[in-house]
């Protein structure tokens, strides 16, 4: 189980973390086992990837820190422009202000965060192998990807993760792209491992969001779909009677029950929801318990989008090609 860091310099952008708070729930969830750390140069800007770097500082030849570059920032003011950036002087850039807000001389797994169809796959992996040549990256990947860039990508330059929304909630990668994966060799990690905390059992008919909160935009919460979809929970709820568990930490431990190569990697601002992510990890189903669920799961439609399609293609997700 790992823990992604994306929302600790912010939350839904509705509230502020406590910095010094953040640094105590990372070394926190280091001392829980966890050692797969998950941030972004966009996450901030900048501010997340200083925060892991502060937090880990004492242990970092023992953890594994994973980045990503491929939005247009300003590698010096952090401030974002319009659009994707996958130049190779830009990537480069991007890099060297990533090593040093993380603290670091190498990032272990860097993402292309989203694909620039302005810039070749296969340069972009040039451009990586350069500086996995250097000693500055050691594995890469890609997120939201079509499956003809994961393909063109793995053959410039082995693929080690991809990372992608997956969840009982969102379940879409299970068509394509984690059978490719799998074809492959190549590892995948789901990103909103808990459905935007829509799978923890919080949200209900009645919760509404406030302004900022992206969720507040999805359709899946809509007050017309969110009753429906709530069957979802309570899955999630009998079940965690069932194993003396919390909802979120099923929802967790489903995934990994998927495939061996699943890693989630759940965000907080919270100590005791990060202490009980953690404790997903020992969370164990049978194989006949797996089966069980997926079947209940699969019986279970969601209504409604994760995203409109105007935000999902301002976010860089890559569409398969047309047939």
């Amino acid at each position: 189980m790992g823990l992604g860091v994306q929302n600790i310099s912010r939350k839904y952008e509705t509230t502020v973390p406590y910095r010094p708070e953040m640094i105590n729930i990372i070394r926190a969830a280091y001392d829980r086992g966890v050692t797969f750390f998950d941030t972004a140069e966009a996450y901030g800007p900048f501010e997340c990837e200083r925060i892991l770097g502060d937090s880990i500082a004492p242990f970092r030849n023992k953890v594994v820190i994973t980045s990503k570059f491929g939005w247009n920032i300003d590698p010096e003011t952090g401030q974002f422009q319009m659009g994707l950036n996958s130049k190779p002087d830009h990537i480069k850039r991007a890099v060297e202000g990533s090593l040093k807000r993380l603290r670091t001389d190498r990032i272990d797994l860097l993402y292309q965060h989203r694909v620039d169809p302005q810039v070749p796959i296969e340069d972009v992996a040039g451009t990586v192998k350069d500086l996995m040549a250097q000693g500055k990256v050691l594995h890469w990947g890609l997120s939201e990807m079509g499956l003809n860039t994961l393909r063109r990508a793995h053959t410039a330059l082995p693929l080690t993760a991809v990372q992608n929304e997956y969840s009982m909630l969102w379940r879409g990668p299970e068509k394509e792209v984690i059978p490719l994966c799998e074809e492959l060799g190549i590892g995948f990690v789901p990103w909103s491992p808990l459905g935007v905390q829509f799978l923890t059992g919080w949200i209900d008919a009645n919760t509404r969001f406030a302004p900022g909160d992206i969720r507040g935009m999805e359709s899946r919460f809509s007050p017309e779909n969110l009753p429906h979809n709530l069957a979802l929970v309570e899955l999630v709820k009998h079940w965690a009677e069932r194993k003396s568990a919390t909802p979120g930490q099923i929802a967790l431990a489903w995934l990994t029950a998927q495939k061996p190569w699943i890693v989630p990697i759940p965000g907080t601002t919270q100590m005791a929801h990060m202490l009980e992510n953690a404790g997903a990890a020992e969370v164990r189903f049978t194989p006949a318990e797996v089966a069980e669920l997926n079947a209940a799961v699969s019986t279970i439609e969601v209504r409604g989008a994760r995203l409109p399609d105007m935000v999902l293609a301002l976010s860089g997700v890559e569409a398969a090609p047309k047939k």
